[in-house]
């Protein structure tokens, strides 16, 4: 770093504010001495600089140990140190799926520790506006449920089926009634005060495995939502591959590419056609395949064929260490197997192979983790335009 002249004080400051912050909040409360240990500032910097993070709301002094004897032992020895921690409950996030069939909100706090959950389920037939509306009723009641004002929500995440651009418009959503081109960002962010970021339900489904499910620690990961068109998402090192237009994995687009692949022809018996094509009759044929029926059993065959060769065209673009299989098929008994045996028949090095830690919070969660990217950035932002208002 350039050497900072006078001028320089308040970028100072705020270079000062947020290593201090990144310190604490680790979780544990610690003393005045320690911080100077871990950020390598002075005494008097440090001191200077967790006043200003108390004004702010963003750090609080607290009594380490509430033993009374402890307490009389330590002021026979002098004053005790003081402690400070992270205020976590000083704002909150919101990660939000917007599903064919229902809506699910996760609420946390600063540090992603999650609150409370809320769901409700929604009929697929619904339209885009009656949608959007039982996702706000989604969100007040978690909101009513857990006593949190709206006001302290710093950033909220939002999972959607189709391809998102960067302004949170869907380009081409063919999962959901009146989806493609709504501009989903822009609809609901007169909902909210905070940022609200839209990304792609895979996508997420990816990153919420990579933080706290069956991906955790490894940089290039596949998830797959196995369903009737089935989608993926991918992180290449870590970070979320979107692809140029963010149409990266739209695996279930492969069936375009031959008319034997549709979803109807793969998924029905050649003298008995599921009608209503849906996930609920799908799952009624496979689990008679669980109990032996040929003509079950050939249908599963079909369908594990046609996921088994979108999967591997991925796996074999990008060589993940692992692929994590989620959606509504995962939950389905003698699906793993088969899929992981007819990987390795097709892949030059095939992949793990791990069902979703998460289950059905998997897009939420990675949802909140997209909210908790936003208010890390705003928290340790040391740009005067950006940073945490009250900081620095």
């Amino acid at each position: 770093m350039a050497q900072l002249t006078g001028g320089d004080s308040s970028l100072l400051r705020r270079i000062n504010s947020a290593v201090t912050l990144h310190a604490l909040r680790g979780g544990d409360a610690l003393t005045l001495t320690q911080l100077v240990g871990d950020t390598g500032l002075s005494r008097p910097t440090v001191e200077g600089v967790v006043e200003g993070l108390i004004e702010s709301g963003l750090v609080v002094e607290v009594v380490p140990d509430n033993d009374p004897k402890r307490a009389d032992s330590a002021r026979q020895r002098g004053r005790p140190a003081r402690h400070f921690r992270f205020r976590a409950e000083a704002g909150h996030l919101l990660g939000i799926e917007i599903g064919t069939h229902g809506a699910r909100a996760v609420m946390s706090d600063l540090t992603g520790r999650v609150l409370s959950s809320y769901a409700r389920p929604i009929d697929e037939s619904t339209g885009a506006t009656e949608r959007l509306a039982l996702v706000r009723a989604t969100v007040a009641e978690l909101l009513r449920r857990t006593g949190v004002s709206r006001d302290t929500l710093w950033a909220v995440g939002v999972g959607t089926p189709g391809v998102v651009d960067a302004e949170g418009v869907v380009r081409l959503g063919t999962a959901l009634p009146g989806w493609t081109g709504l501009e989903l960002g822009a609809r609901l962010r007169r909902s909210f005060r905070c940022p609200v970021l839209v990304e792609n339900d895979a996508n997420l489904a990816a990153i919420g495995e990579h933080w706290r499910g069956a991906a955790v620690g490894m940089g290039d990961v596949v998830f797959v939502l196995a369903g009737l068109s089935p989608g993926a998402g991918s992180l290449i090192n870590g970070r979320l591959h979107r692809g140029f237009g963010g149409a990266a994995g739209e695996i279930g687009s492969l069936h375009l590419l031959g008319r034997e692949s549709n979803p109807a022809q793969l998924l029905s018996a050649p003298s008995k056609p599921i009608d209503p094509l849906d996930e609920a009759a799908v799952a009624r044929v496979l689990r008679l395949a669980e109990q032996g029926d040929q003509v079950a059993l050939d249908v599963r065959d079909r369908f594990l064929t046609r996921l088994v060769r979108d999967v591997a065209a991925l796996v074999l673009a990008i060589d993940p260490e692992i692929v994590v299989v989620g959606g509504w098929a995962a939950g389905l008994d003698g699906m793993l197997e088969p899929l992981r045996a007819q990987l390795v028949r097709f892949c030059l090095r095939p992949p793990e192979v791990r069902l979703s830690a998460l289950g059905d919070d998997v897009i939420a969660v990675g949802a909140l983790r997209l909210a908790l990217e936003h208010a890390e950035e705003q928290l340790f932002s040391v740009d005067q335009g950006e940073r945490t208002p009250g900081v620095g």
